[in-house]
């Protein structure tokens, strides 16, 4: 079983993604098909009326399908989408490259999946950024689980916090392979100095779904929660964040 945990080193932040284009019929006719349209019209209605609840994850993976493929039916690619991945989450989460291995996903599909991404981080970021973090521990939570939870790959990120405890800036350190991230103290330290940032809380994620922390994350807490203690930064928490659940450091009786 691999073990989780963090390692010096340097790994590229992004993963690389291909630029190949949809699969589709040498030629794609210039109206859209009536029974298309006409399904694509009947979806948008269900979703207006009833809203997503009401929905399975490959109807919804369609409609933001629509955009990328304008002149095809995309229900098969929707199905196929969620086959491959198990849900939603996984499948708007998944590296571009990832994504582009599924028959029929180009650019275009990885792009709107992207975007719909972003757009939920945002929108989830918003909630907890420049607000008290003990006071919206639960908004920063889902944002932890929003952003990271469906990784494929060990991401270790940083939130730092001023002497109200007001989250100012949330950084990526690190990203890495499937069980572990590089992760410089040095670097933690020094970059919340350039912030003036009084308090940390690190963040990273287990790809396997199993927060339980391993040696190496517990003895790398240890290293950073020293290294903040020399010069007077606290370190409030580590979340380690599972597929289903997070654990926190603090609570768990490692800090």
């Amino acid at each position: 079983m691999a073990q989780h945990g963090f390692h010096d080193g340097s790994l590229p932040l992004f993963p690389p993604s291909g630029d190949e284009d949809e699969a589709a019929p040498s030629a794609l006719p210039q109206k859209l098909p009536s029974y298309i349209a006409d399904h694509r019209k009947r979806l948008r209605e269900r979703f207006m009326a009833g809203g997503a609840a009401a929905m399975p994850d490959y109807e919804l993976l369609e409609l933001l399908l629509f955009r990328a493929i304008p002149r095809q039916d995309v229900k098969p690619l929707a199905r196929l989408l969620i086959d491959t991945f198990g849900d939603l989450n996984r499948v708007i989460t998944a590296a571009p490259a990832r994504l582009q291995t599924v028959k029929g996903v180009g650019e275009a599909v990885v792009c709107e999946m992207k975007i719909f991404e972003s757009v939920a981080q945002r929108m989830m970021r918003a909630r907890v950024m420049n607000r008290p973090v003990l006071s919206s521990w639960d908004a920063l939570l889902d944002y932890c689980h929003t952003t990271m939870a469906h990784r494929e790959t060990e991401q270790f990120r940083i939130l730092f916090l001023d002497r109200k405890n007001t989250l100012i800036a949330d950084e990526e350190q690190a990203k890495g392979t499937v069980d572990h991230v590089p992760v410089y103290p040095r670097e933690v330290v020094k970059r919340a100095l350039e912030l003036n940032a009084s308090a940390l809380i690190l963040v990273h994620n287990h790809p396997s779904g199993d927060p339980t922390p391993s040696s190496a994350d517990i003895t790398m807490t240890h290293q950073i929660a020293e290294a903040c203690q020399v010069l007077g930064i606290t370190l409030h928490d580590h979340l380690i964040i599972g597929k289903n659940r997070e654990l926190s450091f603090r609570s768990a009786g490692y800090l």
